[in-house]
């Protein structure tokens, strides 16, 4: 818990405000909680046994005191320490968020969607009680049993010493109870993280789900780890709630102890019945913190199970590190030397080279798997060449920052991303909107017709996934996107795939007066796109095994044969 801690402290000391009217609320609360007992002599000798007029009044007037200074004292405690919990975890998501997202593709690819929403929303939720109730709480409830212990060995030294003793004994269960209890809450978190990734699926294949009727099996699917995460949880509780009961006992045998032997001093005059009810109500309410401070140290284990999943992704490296120069100019000059990518045991590019230049049309073509999006995705940096170079302008790509390097590149996958915003904000994704740009791009991509007809035109509203548009529609706007951006290099894998021919011809056609002064990289899936390509570089098992024009491939290289066979027309 100190590594954690330490970890808070930065964040925690940003809030010595609230923190000390939190400890205002706190000193208020001990107090009056203090008071509470000491107010219990007067009224006992003062008031029922010398039976003084004055205290009638004087007795009701202090409890009123009393219950109001702890009341303020609580009500500021609640409000600062709910401050400081929402507004810290309303950064960390933040931060968390930034992290995550800037973190190279591979640890992304690698990670469920669902167990990131998990760490991002259910795990920064739990780590909000360590950063504002905890710390508080403790204090709170140390500082009451330290006033109270206090105030008993003041009243009366030697019963304080039998009535206590039993403490220590309370302590040793409670420590062994929080060992469990953070296992049990990793494995919590976990089993939640499996949750929310099955809900994600099933909501993100909803359409196939439907369409093979596989409700039920999805469900089961569900079900299972619904109720293993059940099953965890109630273990946690059967663990947790033997907290409270325990310390009952122990408070018991302690209240026990106090009557029985202060029953005694009572009855040989060495102590009044005043000074005993205000011990006995000291002593009982010193019990009370204690099984909070036990309740607490049960759920500072799932704070700290939680905060260690969030400071596990804090600490990870990068493996794709920035550089330090800005990419002006535009990108006139792409080189490939000798580039090699391995993923596990096997080259996904191996020893590729090859050379592009400004106003190039390049199509990639090859059997799935052969390294054509790797080859894309290497330009994007979201992998760094095992070795070899890449080169932009004959500069080393890694010399870059990322920002200035993606500022010059468009991409558009047959995998569409829309965002639910306006449709106008799709296209100008992450830039200010231009209206003209944006009816400029929609032109070009042959989107700007059935935009027109929409009802609110380019301001129509997205709904998730784009789903009031059809396939051919969205991949219109994704298009749209990348010709508005106004990058220098193209890159277009299969960005077609949902067009049919016509539409198709119409895009290359208003396409082709626009890429005149930018380099194109086209992933190919039909013979129109591979026939006005200015080279077509053939990929196998990683490899460029043949380039060149569509035709003088058709003359010398017999997988292109194989592969033109295949491509529609």
């Amino acid at each position: 818990m100190k590594k954690i801690l330490k970890r808070y402290w930065p964040y925690i000391k940003e809030y010595k405000l609230q923190y000390f009217l939190v400890l205002v609320g706190i000193i208020f609360t001990v107090s009056a909680t203090t008071a509470t007992a000491h107010i219990m002599k007067p009224l006992m000798d003062e008031m029922f046994i010398e039976k003084k007029e004055q205290m009638l009044y004087m007795i009701p007037l202090g409890l009123i005191g009393i219950y109001f200074f702890k009341s303020v004292g609580r009500y500021m405690q609640s409000v600062f320490m709910n401050y400081i919990g929402q507004h810290i975890v309303t950064r960390f998501r933040e931060i968390l968020l930034e992290k995550i997202i800037n973190l190279d593709m591979k640890f992304l690819y690698l990670n469920r969607s669902g167990e990131l929403i998990s760490r991002v929303t259910n795990d920064i939720d739990r780590i909000r009680y360590f950063v504002s109730n905890m710390l508080p709480e403790l204090f709170r409830e140390s500082l009451t049993v330290v006033a109270l212990v206090g105030y008993v060995i003041y009243l009366n030294p030697m019963l304080a010493f039998y009535s206590l003793v039993v403490l220590p004994i309370a302590v040793y269960p409670i420590l062994l109870i929080g060992k469990k209890l953070k296992k049990y809450s990793h494995r919590s978190q976990e089993k939640n993280a499996d949750v929310v990734s099955r809900l994600t699926e099933v909501f993100n294949n909803s359409e196939i789900i439907k369409a093979n009727a596989t409700q039920r099996f999805e469900l089961d699917r569900f079900s299972v780890q619904n109720w293993q995460f059940f099953k965890i949880n109630m273990k946690s509780v059967y663990v947790g709630d033997i907290v409270s009961p325990l310390m009952e006992i122990v408070g018991a045998a302690g209240l026990a102890a106090v009557i029985f032997i202060g029953g005694q001093e009572v009855y040989e005059g060495r102590m009044s019945v005043g000074e005993f009810t205000a011990f006995i109500t000291a002593v009982g309410l010193v019990f009370q913190p204690i099984r909070r401070i036990g309740s607490i140290y049960s759920k500072i284990q799932d704070a700290v199970a939680a905060s260690q999943r969030v400071f596990r992704v804090l600490d990870m490296q990068n493996k794709i590190i920035d550089g330090g120069k800005i990419l002006k100019d535009d990108i006139t000059h792409v080189e490939f030397k000798n580039v090699k990518l391995k993923y596990d045991d096997s080259y996904a590019l191996d020893d590729v080279s090859v050379d592009i230049k400004r106003g190039e049309n390049i199509a990639l073509v090859g059997d799935s798997g052969g390294g054509k999006s790797t080859f894309i995705n290497m330009l994007l940096r979201f992998y760094d060449p095992y070795s070899g170079e890449v080169l932009v302008n004959g500069v080393n790509i890694k010399e870059f920052t990322q920002d200035s390097l993606k500022h010059h590149i468009s991409l558009v996958t047959q995998r569409v991303y829309i965002f639910q915003d306006t449709l106008a904000a799709n296209v100008a994704y992450g830039q200010e909107i231009d209206e003209r740009r944006v009816i400029e791009a929609l032109k070009l991509s042959d989107a700007y017709e059935f935009v027109s007809s929409l009802e609110d035109g380019i301001y129509t509203k997205m709904e998730e996934y784009g789903s009031n548009l059809s396939g051919g529609q969205r991949q219109r706007i994704a298009i749209a996107r990348a010709i508005y951006k106004h990058a220098s290099l193209l890159l277009f894998d299969e960005a077609t795939s949902a067009l049919d021919n016509e539409s198709e011809k119409r895009i290359q056609n208003a396409l082709h007066e626009y890429t005149k002064d930018k380099i194109t990289i086209t992933i190919a899936h039909r013979l129109s796109t591979i026939q006005s390509a200015d080279k077509i570089l053939v990929m196998q098992k990683g490899k460029i095994i043949a380039s060149g024009k569509h035709s003088e491939l058709l003359e010398s290289c017999d997988v292109y044969k194989k592969l033109s066979g295949r491509f529609e027309n």
